[in-house]
């Protein structure tokens, strides 16, 4: 039997009993209905290790569990990628991000760009951004991943370009080249637009910001295949892959 992975934001060391937040312990025992003396694994996400625990106690307020030995973990790349995706409808930002988690994307900012068809007050706004960070809790559990990205807050386009940082930085772009050179860096950016594209303003733009405009296929992509054929592509010139 599998054990499950479960993320609890808090404080971990060996040989320890503690009670599990709210959120985890829901997930314990009303999702996957665990008993007393079940064995899991639990992750802060803050390092690259976990912890080996048992149950201890299950009831309707509350999960306490033993908390037994370290387990250090090699599952991030050597290759930290940021990625910067155009927020577009329905359900395929969410599998942008949980996709882009499993294949060890580092970090996540949504971006407002000029083809973007998504309309959201402050209030649902927040409510998305909390929604995307327990994707990638979800992606973490399901990878064996123990560090959590950071999803970052919705900025504009124009912003994140003047803030981020890589020694290889794409704009994905049909009009761009293929890639070529593959000398070796450790950290990367990626810019991908929403369902109508970056505007050729916005792609000059990130030109301006030393990207580099890229040409991923022949074919024409989805937004969220896009992405996660660049973090692919990266990740087996420069990391993991």
């Amino acid at each position: 039997m599998r054990i499950p992975r479960i993320y609890s934001p808090q404080r971990l060391s060996e040989n320890t009993v503690i009670e599990l937040d709210e959120a985890a312990a829901n997930h314990v025992s009303r999702v996957l209905r665990m008993k007393a003396e079940r064995k899991l694994f639990i992750f802060n996400g803050e390092a690259a290790h976990h912890f080996a625990a048992h149950i201890i106690s299950v009831n309707r307020k509350s999960v306490a569990i033993q908390v037994l030995a370290k387990i250090p973990t090699q599952l991030e790349s050597p290759l930290h990628i940021h990625l910067g995706q155009a927020i577009s409808k329905g359900e395929r930002f969410e599998f942008a991000i949980q996709k882009a988690v499993e294949l060890g994307v580092n970090e996540i900012t949504p971006l407002w760009s000029a083809h973007c068809d998504v309309k959201l007050n402050d209030e649902r706004l927040a409510k998305k951004v909390r929604q995307w960070r327990q994707i990638a809790i979800a992606a973490c559990e399901q990878s064996g991943r123990d560090r959590v990205p950071t999803i970052h807050p919705p900025m504009p386009l124009e912003s994140w370009l003047g803030c981020v940082e890589g020694h290889e930085k794409w704009v994905l772009d049909p009009r761009g080249l293929p890639q070529q050179s593959a000398t070796q860096v450790s950290r990367a950016c990626i810019l991908v637009g929403p369902e109508g594209g970056l505007s050729e303003q916005e792609v000059a733009l990130a030109c301006d910001h030393q990207f580099k405009a890229k040409l991923i296929g022949p074919r024409v992509l989805r937004t969220e295949t896009a992405a996660l054929t660049a973090v692919c592509l990266m990740q087996s010139l420069w990391g993991d892959f």
